[in-house]
């Protein structure tokens, strides 16, 4: 309730009462408060505290000022990740000398390998190899590339960000106390009472592609990964090859909007002006509809984002090209065996069997299951492909041809 006292006529003071009886009548809503008056186009970015629509440049201007800028990305979008390498060059020229960009795609165990590629020690499929990127981080290298080759040319630090995954699921299906106290002394302070982060996962637990999961367990693990990049973001930032440097960290959105994610716990650990930035689509496509959670999430009493620019749903140019086999290591480390064929699949009409060891594609040894993944990657429809085989003791050599067909999950 608002009062109003007379106290130094002609001055009048609005003296807020603490007691009140009735609540205060809530103006707006807190996540919109200047909603638009017209429907959002693609490529627009609003402020979203003022409803002030910004340009790129403007956006960066202000992010500049910030110690920390966070980008809330949609992991299989690519137009939010050219997003991120907007901002990413924007910060460089603002920053020269005095950026670097922290990511949850990669692990602490993953660092030295971060710092050999900002270094040009080494070329992209020995990265990716090195880093075992197709087991840590499920998504194709396609959408990151731009991003970390602009940071390795311009000597931009890679911080590692994330939790170790073992550890995570440790976190998911025990609680604390019945951890091991070798697995107890890698977890950080972690506040575990965020009421808008349990609101955020109650919904999303109802939703039926996540049903059966523990909610405490969810719970645990998101928090477990924030307080861990939280606390990566601040060791970065206190250390001195952090001193004087700005940090740009990529995340999904549930990182990082409302603040309750990462944001909230870094200023824990080290008050400092940062930013949010994130992106909505507009325009899904009904190939996409999938992918969109079917969730209620309560409102929040604060903005998602400090600035939310409007982005299309698109997809990666598509090759459409598969091998269609499914592999294994040998076991004494000559080649990788073949442990099925897929029906139909490119392999099966070049001839390959269950069994067959791959020793070569296109005269480049086949080591692991990244050599052949990599290999197929650059072929298109149309191309063929060379692959040295042995078969019951037999070399052989088979000539495969690719073809455009639908995808599946086989190389």
């Amino acid at each position: 309730m608002i009062r109003i006292c007379k106290l130094l006529p002609p001055l009048v003071i609005l003296c807020l009462v603490a007691a009140c009886s009735t609540p205060a009548r809530l103006i707006g809503n807190p996540e919109n408060p200047y909603p638009r008056k017209t429907p959002p186009k693609v490529g627009e970015i609003v402020h979203l505290p003022t409803g002030i629509l910004v340009s790129t440049e403007q956006l960066l201007d202000v992010a500049a000022d910030a110690r920390i800028v966070y980008v809330g990305e949609t992991h299989d979008n690519p137009a939010s990740h050219r997003l991120e390498l907007q901002v990413l060059q924007g910060l460089a020229k603002r920053l020269p000398g005095r950026l670097a960009l922290g990511m949850e795609m990669f692990t602490h165990s993953q660092q030295p390998v971060l710092d050999e590629w900002v270094a040009g020690a080494l070329d992209e499929k020995t990265f990716l190899k090195k880093s075992r990127w197709y087991a840590t981080w499920d998504m194709d290298f396609a959408y990151y590339r731009d991003l970390l080759n602009f940071a390795r040319d311009r000597n931009i630090p890679l911080i590692a960000l994330n939790a170790d995954k073992k550890l995570v699921d440790a976190v998911q299906i025990r609680p604390p106390e019945q951890l091991s106290t070798e697995e107890r002394a890698r977890i950080p302070q972690m506040d575990l009472d965020d009421p808008f982060l349990r609101a955020m996962a109650t919904e999303i637990l109802g939703d039926s592609s996540h049903g059966g999961m523990h909610l405490d367990g969810f719970l645990r693990a998101q928090i477990l990964r924030d307080e861990t990049m939280a606390e990566s973001v601040v060791a970065y930032l206190k250390s001195p090859a952090g001193a004087g440097r700005h940090l740009l960290v990529l995340a999904g959105g549930d990182h990082v909007t409302h603040g309750v994610g990462i944001p909230r716990r870094a200023f824990r650990r080290l008050p400092a002006s940062y930013v949010l930035i994130g992106g909505e689509e507009l325009n899904i496509g009904a190939d996409k509809l999938d992918r969109i959670m079917d969730v209620d999430i309560p409102p929040f009493p604060m903005v998602p984002f400090h600035f939310l620019a409007y982005l299309d749903y698109e997809s990666l140019p598509e090759s459409g090209v598969r091998l269609g086999v499914m592999i294994e290591p040998a076991p004494d480390g000559r080649g990788l065996e073949v442990k099925k064929v897929v029906p139909g699949s490119t392999a099966e009409h070049a001839g390959l069997q269950k069994g067959d060891r791959l020793l070569s594609f296109d005269g480049e040894p086949l080591v692991e299951s990244p050599d052949l993944i990599y290999a197929v990657k650059k072929k298109q429809p149309g191309q063929q492909g060379t692959v040295k085989i042995e078969r019951k003791g037999q070399a052989l050599t088979v000539e495969v041809f690719f073809q455009k067909v639908p995808p599946h999950k086989h190389h």
